[in-house]
Protein backbone atom coordinates (compact mmCIF):
# COMPACT_ATOMS: atom_id res chain seq x y z
CA UNK A 1 0.00 0.00 0.00
CA UNK A 2 1.36 3.33 -0.95
CA UNK A 3 1.48 5.91 1.99
CA UNK A 4 -1.35 7.41 3.47
CA UNK A 5 -3.11 10.41 1.51
CA UNK A 6 -2.86 13.11 4.91
CA UNK A 7 0.94 12.23 5.07
CA UNK A 8 1.52 12.86 1.73
CA UNK A 9 -0.58 16.48 1.50
CA UNK A 10 1.65 17.23 4.36
CA UNK A 11 4.46 16.52 2.85
CA UNK A 12 3.22 19.05 0.23
CA UNK A 13 1.74 16.92 -2.70
CA UNK A 14 -0.97 18.19 -4.37
CA UNK A 15 -3.50 15.52 -5.13
CA UNK A 16 -6.43 14.80 -7.05
CA UNK A 17 -8.93 14.68 -4.42
CA UNK A 18 -7.68 16.32 -0.59
CA UNK A 19 -7.37 14.10 2.23
CA UNK A 20 -10.67 14.84 4.70
CA UNK A 21 -11.24 14.86 8.27
CA UNK A 22 -13.15 16.76 10.37
CA UNK A 23 -12.10 18.71 13.97
CA UNK A 24 -14.07 17.39 16.88
CA UNK A 25 -15.24 14.66 14.52
CA UNK A 26 -15.66 12.36 17.48
CA UNK A 27 -18.43 13.93 19.67
CA UNK A 28 -21.47 14.78 20.53
CA UNK A 29 -23.59 15.04 17.47
CA UNK A 30 -22.69 11.05 17.03
CA UNK A 31 -25.44 8.84 18.63
CA UNK A 32 -22.64 5.90 19.13
CA UNK A 33 -20.87 8.65 21.27
CA UNK A 34 -23.29 10.01 23.23
CA UNK A 35 -23.75 6.15 24.39
CA UNK A 36 -20.38 6.09 24.83
CA UNK A 37 -20.10 9.05 26.35
CA UNK A 38 -23.26 7.43 29.26
CA UNK A 39 -20.79 4.58 29.88
CA UNK A 40 -17.71 6.38 30.98
CA UNK A 41 -20.46 8.66 33.53
CA UNK A 42 -18.65 11.42 32.38
CA UNK A 43 -16.69 13.28 30.30
CA UNK A 44 -12.89 12.83 32.05
CA UNK A 45 -13.75 10.05 33.09
CA UNK A 46 -14.18 9.03 29.37
CA UNK A 47 -10.60 10.86 28.14
CA UNK A 48 -9.09 8.63 31.04
CA UNK A 49 -10.16 5.53 29.97
CA UNK A 50 -8.56 4.08 27.20
CA UNK A 51 -10.43 1.10 25.87
CA UNK A 52 -13.28 4.14 25.90
CA UNK A 53 -11.68 6.72 24.07
CA UNK A 54 -10.01 4.55 21.51
CA UNK A 55 -13.59 3.67 20.62
CA UNK A 56 -14.87 6.95 20.72
CA UNK A 57 -11.75 7.59 18.41
CA UNK A 58 -12.82 5.30 15.92
CA UNK A 59 -16.59 5.19 15.37
CA UNK A 60 -16.06 8.85 13.14
CA UNK A 61 -13.57 6.27 10.93
CA UNK A 62 -16.07 3.28 11.15
CA UNK A 63 -18.91 5.48 9.82
CA UNK A 64 -17.03 7.49 7.26
CA UNK A 65 -14.09 6.51 6.65
CA UNK A 66 -12.29 9.97 6.97
CA UNK A 67 -8.59 9.87 5.75
CA UNK A 68 -7.47 10.36 9.58
CA UNK A 69 -8.58 9.94 13.45
CA UNK A 70 -7.43 12.70 16.14
CA UNK A 71 -6.70 11.23 19.65
CA UNK A 72 -9.78 12.16 21.69
CA UNK A 73 -8.83 14.19 24.67
CA UNK A 74 -9.04 17.78 25.65
CA UNK A 75 -6.32 20.44 25.50
CA UNK A 76 -6.86 21.17 29.43
CA UNK A 77 -5.70 17.55 30.62
CA UNK A 78 -2.55 19.00 30.34
CA UNK A 79 -3.01 21.77 33.16
CA UNK A 80 -4.20 19.16 35.03
CA UNK A 81 -1.34 17.22 35.07
CA UNK A 82 0.91 20.27 35.97
CA UNK A 83 -0.83 20.35 38.96
CA UNK A 84 -4.18 22.51 38.24
CA UNK A 85 -7.59 20.92 39.24
CA UNK A 86 -10.03 20.78 36.74
CA UNK A 87 -13.72 19.60 36.82
CA UNK A 88 -16.32 20.32 33.97
CA UNK A 89 -19.56 22.41 35.37
CA UNK A 90 -22.88 20.37 33.35
CA UNK A 91 -23.83 22.59 30.61
CA UNK A 92 -21.28 25.37 31.26
CA UNK A 93 -17.92 23.29 30.47
CA UNK A 94 -14.85 23.31 32.06
CA UNK A 95 -13.79 25.19 35.61
CA UNK A 96 -10.29 25.23 36.51
CA UNK A 97 -8.48 26.75 39.69
CA UNK A 98 -6.29 29.48 38.95
CA UNK A 99 -2.93 30.59 38.39
CA UNK A 100 -2.05 34.24 38.60
CA UNK A 101 0.86 34.55 41.39
CA UNK A 102 4.30 33.65 41.48
CA UNK A 103 2.73 31.14 44.86
CA UNK A 104 0.45 29.82 42.49
CA UNK A 105 3.01 29.05 39.85
CA UNK A 106 5.64 27.58 42.59
CA UNK A 107 3.11 24.87 43.38
CA UNK A 108 2.70 23.55 39.44
CA UNK A 109 5.02 20.37 38.62
CA UNK A 110 7.58 20.26 36.26
CA UNK A 111 6.96 19.98 32.95
CA UNK A 112 8.73 16.32 32.76
CA UNK A 113 6.38 15.01 35.80
CA UNK A 114 3.23 14.87 33.54
CA UNK A 115 3.60 11.67 32.46
CA UNK A 116 2.17 9.35 35.06
CA UNK A 117 -0.51 11.56 34.65
CA UNK A 118 -1.11 11.32 31.32
CA UNK A 119 -0.22 7.65 30.82
CA UNK A 120 -3.66 6.38 30.05
CA UNK A 121 -3.78 9.13 27.24
CA UNK A 122 -0.07 7.44 25.99
CA UNK A 123 -2.21 4.46 26.20
CA UNK A 124 -5.45 5.26 24.13
CA UNK A 125 -3.04 5.98 21.18
CA UNK A 126 -1.22 2.82 21.57
CA UNK A 127 -4.75 1.42 21.16
CA UNK A 128 -4.87 3.13 17.95
CA UNK A 129 -2.23 2.79 16.49
CA UNK A 130 -2.99 -0.76 16.65
CA UNK A 131 -6.44 -0.73 16.05
CA UNK A 132 -7.31 2.19 12.94
CA UNK A 133 -7.31 0.99 8.67
CA UNK A 134 -4.00 0.84 7.23
CA UNK A 135 -4.73 3.70 5.55
CA UNK A 136 -5.95 6.15 8.08
CA UNK A 137 -3.37 8.33 9.68
CA UNK A 138 -3.17 8.73 13.13
CA UNK A 139 -3.00 12.80 14.85
CA UNK A 140 -2.16 13.85 18.11
CA UNK A 141 -2.57 17.48 19.77
CA UNK A 142 -2.04 19.39 22.59
CA UNK A 143 -3.42 22.87 22.98
CA UNK A 144 -1.33 25.77 22.08
CA UNK A 145 0.44 27.48 25.51
CA UNK A 146 -1.56 30.77 24.99
CA UNK A 147 -4.92 29.20 24.52
CA UNK A 148 -4.36 26.73 27.40
CA UNK A 149 -2.57 29.73 29.42
CA UNK A 150 -5.92 31.34 28.63
CA UNK A 151 -8.07 28.99 30.91
CA UNK A 152 -5.65 28.47 33.84
CA UNK A 153 -5.73 32.95 34.67
CA UNK A 154 -9.34 32.66 34.08
CA UNK A 155 -10.12 29.63 35.21
CA UNK A 156 -12.56 29.07 32.67
CA UNK A 157 -13.42 30.44 29.10
CA UNK A 158 -13.75 33.76 28.42
CA UNK A 159 -15.06 35.51 25.46
CA UNK A 160 -12.55 38.16 25.19
CA UNK A 161 -9.05 36.47 27.07
CA UNK A 162 -9.39 39.47 29.59
CA UNK A 163 -8.19 38.00 32.54
CA UNK A 164 -4.51 36.78 30.45
CA UNK A 165 -4.33 39.89 28.86
CA UNK A 166 -4.67 41.61 32.08
CA UNK A 167 -1.76 39.24 33.62
CA UNK A 168 0.23 40.04 30.28
CA UNK A 169 0.49 43.42 31.27
CA UNK A 170 0.37 43.38 35.33
CA UNK A 171 2.64 40.71 36.10
CA UNK A 172 5.14 39.86 33.15
CA UNK A 173 7.41 37.65 34.67
CA UNK A 174 4.59 35.42 36.15
CA UNK A 175 2.92 35.69 32.60
CA UNK A 176 6.00 34.45 31.13
CA UNK A 177 6.36 31.73 33.57
CA UNK A 178 3.52 30.01 33.15
CA UNK A 179 3.92 30.57 29.45
CA UNK A 180 7.16 28.53 29.51
CA UNK A 181 5.74 25.81 31.56
CA UNK A 182 3.24 25.00 29.56
CA UNK A 183 5.73 25.14 26.15
CA UNK A 184 8.03 22.81 28.09
CA UNK A 185 4.89 20.26 28.99
CA UNK A 186 3.59 20.23 25.78
CA UNK A 187 6.87 19.29 24.43
CA UNK A 188 6.97 16.64 26.38
CA UNK A 189 3.36 15.65 25.99
CA UNK A 190 3.95 15.48 22.20
CA UNK A 191 6.72 13.83 21.99
CA UNK A 192 5.21 11.39 24.27
CA UNK A 193 1.98 10.56 21.88
CA UNK A 194 4.17 10.35 19.24
CA UNK A 195 6.36 7.40 21.25
CA UNK A 196 3.27 5.99 21.35
CA UNK A 197 2.25 5.92 17.87
CA UNK A 198 0.96 9.66 16.65
CA UNK A 199 1.72 10.30 12.92
CA UNK A 200 0.82 14.02 12.59
CA UNK A 201 0.74 16.48 15.70
CA UNK A 202 -1.76 19.24 15.50
CA UNK A 203 -1.30 22.35 17.82
CA UNK A 204 -4.53 24.33 18.61
CA UNK A 205 -4.00 27.97 19.15
CA UNK A 206 -8.37 28.13 19.37
CA UNK A 207 -7.49 32.20 20.70
CA UNK A 208 -4.62 33.29 18.41
CA UNK A 209 -6.90 35.67 16.73
CA UNK A 210 -7.00 37.75 20.33
CA UNK A 211 -3.08 38.51 20.36
CA UNK A 212 -2.23 41.43 17.83
CA UNK A 213 1.19 43.00 17.19
CA UNK A 214 4.13 41.74 18.63
CA UNK A 215 1.82 39.66 21.50
CA UNK A 216 1.33 37.41 18.67
CA UNK A 217 4.85 36.83 17.63
CA UNK A 218 5.81 36.75 21.34
CA UNK A 219 2.86 34.28 22.53
CA UNK A 220 1.27 32.48 19.02
CA UNK A 221 4.39 32.48 16.79
CA UNK A 222 7.46 31.52 18.91
CA UNK A 223 6.16 28.86 21.52
CA UNK A 224 4.47 27.01 18.18
CA UNK A 225 8.14 27.09 16.58
CA UNK A 226 10.03 26.18 19.99
CA UNK A 227 7.51 23.39 20.30
CA UNK A 228 7.68 22.09 16.55
CA UNK A 229 11.61 22.63 16.64
CA UNK A 230 11.85 20.45 19.67
CA UNK A 231 9.71 17.89 18.32
CA UNK A 232 11.40 17.74 14.90
CA UNK A 233 14.65 17.58 16.77
CA UNK A 234 13.58 14.43 18.40
CA UNK A 235 11.11 12.99 15.98
CA UNK A 236 12.47 13.72 12.67
CA UNK A 237 10.61 13.88 9.98
CA UNK A 238 7.50 14.17 12.16
CA UNK A 239 4.74 16.81 10.11
CA UNK A 240 2.71 19.25 12.46
CA UNK A 241 -0.46 21.37 11.65
CA UNK A 242 -0.77 24.46 13.33
CA UNK A 243 -3.61 26.11 14.17
CA UNK A 244 -3.59 29.74 15.05
CA UNK A 245 -7.35 30.16 14.83
CA UNK A 246 -8.32 33.91 13.32
CA UNK A 247 -5.04 34.62 13.10
CA UNK A 248 -6.09 36.63 9.67
CA UNK A 249 -3.56 38.29 8.01
CA UNK A 250 -1.14 36.62 10.20
CA UNK A 251 -1.70 33.67 8.73
CA UNK A 252 0.30 34.51 6.00
CA UNK A 253 4.18 33.20 6.68
CA UNK A 254 3.42 31.44 9.81
CA UNK A 255 4.57 28.12 8.46
CA UNK A 256 7.98 29.87 7.34
CA UNK A 257 8.52 31.38 10.84
CA UNK A 258 7.40 28.36 12.94
CA UNK A 259 8.47 25.57 10.72
CA UNK A 260 4.52 24.02 10.65
CA UNK A 261 4.53 21.53 7.33
CA UNK A 262 1.00 23.04 7.20
CA UNK A 263 -1.35 25.87 8.25
CA UNK A 264 -5.09 25.12 8.99
CA UNK A 265 -7.36 27.77 8.45
CA UNK A 266 -10.56 28.82 10.12
CA UNK A 267 -13.61 29.99 7.86
CA UNK A 268 -13.03 33.93 8.72
CA UNK A 269 -10.46 33.82 5.85
CA UNK A 270 -11.57 33.10 2.35
CA UNK A 271 -10.24 30.12 0.73
CA UNK A 272 -9.36 32.42 -2.82
CA UNK A 273 -7.36 34.22 -0.69
CA UNK A 274 -6.02 32.02 1.12
CA UNK A 275 -4.59 29.80 -1.79
CA UNK A 276 -2.65 32.65 -2.83
CA UNK A 277 -1.42 33.76 0.22
CA UNK A 278 -0.81 30.88 2.49
CA UNK A 279 -0.79 28.16 0.47
CA UNK A 280 2.00 28.97 -1.61
CA UNK A 281 4.13 28.36 1.34
CA UNK A 282 3.05 24.93 1.64
CA UNK A 283 0.37 22.90 2.82
CA UNK A 284 -3.26 24.57 4.23
CA UNK A 285 -5.91 23.00 5.49
CA UNK A 286 -9.73 23.77 5.74
CA UNK A 287 -12.32 25.80 5.66
CA UNK A 288 -15.37 24.92 5.23
CA UNK A 289 -18.09 26.63 8.15
CA UNK A 290 -19.25 24.19 10.32
CA UNK A 291 -22.53 25.85 10.09
CA UNK A 292 -23.05 23.86 6.88
CA UNK A 293 -23.13 20.56 9.13
CA UNK A 294 -26.65 22.14 10.53
CA UNK A 295 -27.68 23.35 7.26
CA UNK A 296 -26.86 21.14 4.89
CA UNK A 297 -28.32 21.12 1.52
CA UNK A 298 -26.95 22.71 -1.67
CA UNK A 299 -25.23 25.42 0.23
CA UNK A 300 -23.47 22.87 1.77
CA UNK A 301 -22.04 21.35 -2.26
CA UNK A 302 -21.68 24.54 -3.32
CA UNK A 303 -19.55 25.74 -0.43
CA UNK A 304 -17.31 22.49 -0.12
CA UNK A 305 -16.64 22.11 -4.03
CA UNK A 306 -15.84 25.70 -3.54
CA UNK A 307 -13.41 24.96 -1.25
CA UNK A 308 -11.57 22.26 -3.06
CA UNK A 309 -11.50 24.40 -6.41
CA UNK A 310 -9.58 27.21 -4.77
CA UNK A 311 -6.78 24.77 -3.14
CA UNK A 312 -7.07 22.84 -6.09
CA UNK A 313 -3.70 23.67 -7.36
CA UNK A 314 -1.24 23.17 -3.97
CA UNK A 315 -1.45 20.73 -0.99
CA UNK A 316 -4.76 20.91 0.93
CA UNK A 317 -6.27 19.06 3.56
CA UNK A 318 -9.97 19.08 3.89
CA UNK A 319 -11.73 20.36 7.23
CA UNK A 320 -14.37 22.46 8.56
CA UNK A 321 -13.00 25.80 9.91
CA UNK A 322 -13.43 24.99 13.31
CA UNK A 323 -15.32 21.93 15.43
CA UNK A 324 -18.20 20.47 14.38
CA UNK A 325 -21.12 21.24 16.74
CA UNK A 326 -23.29 18.64 18.86
CA UNK A 327 -26.42 19.66 16.83
CA UNK A 328 -24.99 19.12 13.31
CA UNK A 329 -26.49 16.62 11.18
CA UNK A 330 -24.44 13.15 10.30
CA UNK A 331 -26.08 12.81 7.05
CA UNK A 332 -24.79 16.30 5.99
CA UNK A 333 -21.51 15.00 7.12
CA UNK A 334 -22.11 12.17 4.88
CA UNK A 335 -22.83 14.78 2.18
CA UNK A 336 -19.74 16.71 2.20
CA UNK A 337 -17.49 13.31 1.94
CA UNK A 338 -19.59 12.46 -0.93
CA UNK A 339 -18.86 15.86 -2.22
CA UNK A 340 -15.30 15.42 -1.94
CA UNK A 341 -15.00 12.72 -3.57
CA UNK A 342 -17.21 12.45 -5.90
CA UNK A 343 -16.25 16.15 -6.92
Amino acid sequence: MGEKLLLRALKGETLPVPPVWMMRQAGRYLPEYRATRAEAGDFLSLCYNPELAAEVTLQPIRRYGFDAAILFADILLVPQALGAELWFETGEGPRLSTITTPAEMDRLKPADAIHEHLAPVYETMRILARELPAETALIGFAGAPWTVATYMIAGRGTPDQGPAHRLMAEDRATFDALMGRITDATIEYLSAQIDAGAEVIKLFDSWAGSLKGEAFDAYALEPARKIIEALKARHPGIPVIAFPREAGERYIGFAKATGADCVALDNSVDAEWAARNVQVDGCVQGNLAPGHMITGGQDLVDETRRIVRAFANGPHIFNLGHGITPDADPANVELMLQTIREG
